[in-house]
């Protein structure tokens, strides 16, 4: 079952007695579990009817047991149990055990006055195991998947209108751009820029660069953008902070390596016609990186990503033999790259 079905069925007042929530993007999954406990629960319930468990330090029949024992003192509860490797391919480091039969056994009669949420930190699951196949064919296997370019781009505008204010087209990508297309640290920067900027107005791409701090790998990320659009000046700018906040130059020409990587992984890739949800489920990226990197890839052909990268292996090994000083090897391979 989708969320988005999951969530109309909840505030109908139709929830499901279990829920196993899995997928990379885990602030709507962390939104999901909110509607159902506000739904389920009296804010003044909360303390006697809702149960938190790690199942990578007790049984699953333990929570199980107490998803069977009658709530005190309220009509209903919710029992929500993370870290439920079981249901994934991963190997587990925890000497818990975990019956899954016992599982099978509660899916079959669950306690009506329970609902039991299930997370699990995956993109997927296990669906060669029979309890991962019970859950889908009762649809209680819920995805979290990570938003789509276009998805994200109208969640940003959403969660500005909601706080009295709009994004000029390029700095909702720019802010996009600076936190990764993390909707937690999304939440958070249109938060803070909605106090900056007061209800009725517009924040620009200016406003994005005072108020959003980067980190070094989206500084780097933004660097290439520069780079691949010939605006030199700003690009030098970037990589001027880079040094001054006192980056190794070496992993700075690790992380150029690394987007470039991408932008080859990506440019062969749609020539196999992948879509860019597909790309980034092959590379383990955002959408929205996996779409920026689309556009930068364009600039280049296949035979020039293959000769910037034999490039980026050579100074990345003049300047662990110290043949070259490390900053100009650095801004001498950049002027190279925008010639």
């Amino acid at each position: 079952m989708d969320a988005k079905r999951a969530l109309k069925d909840i505030q109908a007042g139709r929830q499901a007695p279990v829920y196993l929530c899995y997928g990379p993007e885990k602030y709507k999954m962390r939104e999901f579990i909110q509607v159902l406990t506000d739904s389920l629960i009296e804010p003044e319930h909360k303390e006697f009817a809702v149960s938190k468990f790690d199942l990578s330090e007790i049984s699953l029949s333990s929570v199980l047991e107490d998803a069977e024992t009658l709530p005190f003192m309220v009509p209903k509860k919710l029992v929500i149990a993370k870290n439920a490797l079981f249901f994934t391919g991963a190997k587990e480091s925890t000497k818990i055990e975990h019956h899954l039969d016992r599982l099978t056994d509660y899916l079959k009669s669950p306690a009506e006055h329970t609902v039991v949420v299930f997370t699990v930190d995956a993109d997927k699951l296990d669906e060669r195991k029979k309890i991962v196949k019970a859950l889908k064919d009762m649809e209680a296997a819920v995805p979290f998947l990570s938003l789509s370019p276009d998805e994200l781009q109208q969640w940003v505008a959403a969660g500005a209108r909601q706080r009295g204010f709009s994004f000029t087209s390029e700095a909702a990508d720019q802010l996009i751009l600076y936190t990764g297309g993390n909707l937690q640290a999304l939440s958070a920067e249109i938060e803070k820029i909605s106090l900056y900027v007061g209800a009725g107005n517009e924040a620009s791409a200016d406003v994005i660069d005072q108020l959003v701090a980067r980190s070094t790998e989206q500084n780097v990320f933004i660097l290439i953008e520069d780079i691949v659009n010939v605006r030199l000046e700003r690009a030098f700018v970037i990589l001027e902070e880079l040094l001054k906040q006192r980056e190794e130059p070496i992993k700075i020409a690790a992380l150029i390596a690394r987007q470039f990587r991408i932008m080859l992984q990506v440019k062969e890739l749609s020539k196999q016609g992948y879509s860019q949800q597909q790309m980034a489920s092959q590379i383990g990226l955002h959408p929205f990186a996996v779409k920026v990197a689309e556009g930068q890839a364009r600039k280049y052909k296949i035979e020039k990503l293959s000769e910037i990268m034999a490039q980026l292996a050579d100074l990345d090994f003049q300047m662990k033999t110290g043949k070259i000083d490390k900053v100009l090897g650095l801004e001498m391979f950049l002027l190279r790259l925008a010639a």
